[in-house]
């Protein structure tokens, strides 16, 4: 015959574990994601990160495909925004500099960035775009081929089923 464990006296530490609400339960990642993006950004001194979250939107296709901003420092004579640029594009970008640091405040809707500071180096490659790649026909078994309506309409759908083919 088994003998029932003994009791021992809990410690009050063990009390307050037992009454956090999480415990035993697991949270989404995106409760905590935003603390520690909000740390990351921070240490980059960005303290609002939407300038690096929509900088395609901010300063255009063709330069966020070169340039990404790394960090912003405070000086007493304004802020310097240090960008990351392809080796090749950062001459060009300094002699654009002007119309960058006044497309950035526009944006900001106040003087935000005073200067612009360029390091050169390889940006990571980005995936493609769905729109850079081609679909593929869909097979003939393929449920859109058998759609009866609008020719507009079967055309987006044989088009979506190439999609989600070259997927």
């Amino acid at each position: 015959m088994a003998q029932a464990p003994k009791r021992t006296k809990r410690d009050p530490s063990d009390l307050a574990e037992a009454s956090d609400p999480r415990r035993g339960r697991s949270a989404a990642i995106a409760a905590d994601a935003g603390t520690l993006a909000a740390g990351a950004f921070a240490r980059r001194g960005f303290t609002d990160p939407t300038l690096v979250l929509r900088w395609r939107d901010i300063v255009g296709a063709q330069v966020a495909d070169i340039a990404i901003p790394v960090r912003l420092s405070e000086s007493p004579s304004g802020a310097t925004l240090t960008l990351k640029a392809e080796p090749g594009a950062a001459l060009f970008l300094q002699h654009e500099s002007r119309q960058l640091c006044a497309r950035i405040n526009a944006w900001a809707g106040c003087h935000l960035i005073s200067r612009l500071r360029f390091v050169q180096g390889q940006l990571e490659e980005r995936p493609d775009s769905p729109s850079a790649r081609n679909p593929s026909p869909p097979p003939p078994t393929d449920p859109a081929r058998r759609f009866i309506g609008q020719k507009e309409l079967k055309a987006a759908l044989l088009a979506l089923a190439g999609w989600r083919r070259a997927d």
